[in-house]
Formats: C-alpha cells, structure tokens, sequence
C-alpha cells in the first residue's frame, strides 16, 4: 500500500463498488483527466492490484437458494493426498471459497447449492469421495448479515 498515493487509493476504492463506471466518471469523481486516470487504472492493473473485473450475481434468483459453511478434515496431511484434495475442490464449481486452516479441521468451504437435495449430492458424490475425507461438518447460513468483496483501503 505505500506505493499507492491518495488517487490511486481513490481509484480503488470507486471500483470495488462501481466496477463498470466510465473512464469519464471515474476522472471527474477522482477530479483528475480522463487520460491520466487511465494511465493510472492501467498501471494499477498491471501491477497487480486489480486482479479482474466481475458481475456480482444474484445468488437466489438464479436458484442458490442454500449457502452452507463446509469444514472437511483428513485422515491424514500427506502431501500427495492434499495436493490431490485441492485440486479436486478448486475443480467443484459450487466451491465459492476454498481456504486451508489451522484448528479442528483443515479446510473450510463456502458452498452454494440448489436446495436440501443438492447438498446430499454435493456431499455423497463430491466431497465423501475424496481421498483422506475423515470428517465433513456443514453449516447452513439462516440469513446473510453482511456480503462484501471490498476491502478497508484508507488513506494514510
């Protein structure tokens, strides 16, 4: 974050909540010209600070109407069995989040899913299956408190 100035801050932070805004608005928001502010959006990309441009979908009208929590715990941590485990998870497009972590279980997994039916399948012919699988615990989300994708950027 020390590389980035009070602009490039601004910048980021307009595109976490608008990513489809122009050039033009984005210039006149930051009061910068539209062409320094695109050499700046370019540099900002291509130094890596920007990883990609998306649509946020409606998770519910598309029919997700489950989202659940997973934790998974192996028998084992070999590294063959987890390299193998990783790359099965990274594969399951149902996996929102995927994260190896400390504690009782080893990962834990953000899901979305259909309904109860589409959980049973996920966890009998997706998750069970995989080599090491020892335990699977789930949570279901009741209500959603807070979803975000934007991260704390402060000016310094």
């Amino acid at each position: 974050m020390s590389n980035l100035d009070k602009l490039d801050r601004a910048i980021l932070n307009i595109l976490q909540t608008s990513g489809r805004i122009s050039n033009a608005d984005l210039a006149r928001r930051i009061n910068l010209s539209p062409p320094a502010t695109y050499t700046r959006l370019k540099r900002l990309e291509q130094d890596g600070y920007i990883d990609e441009y998306v649509a946020r979908l409606n998770r519910p009208k598309l029919g997700y109407g489950m989202l659940c929590y997973i934790h998974i715990g192996l028998q084992g941590h070999h590294s063959e069995e987890l390299e193998s485990v990783r790359r099965r998870l990274r594969d399951m497009p149902e996996v929102q989040e995927c994260s190896f972590i400390t504690g009782e279980f080893d990962y834990i997994l953000k899901v979305v899913l259909r309904d109860q039916a589409d959980l049973e399948r996920f966890i009998l012919r997706e998750l069970s299956p995989l080599p090491g699988i020892a335990r699977i615990s789930t949570s279901l989300v009741v209500s959603e408190i807070k979803s975000s994708t934007s991260l704390p950027i402060i000016d310094e």
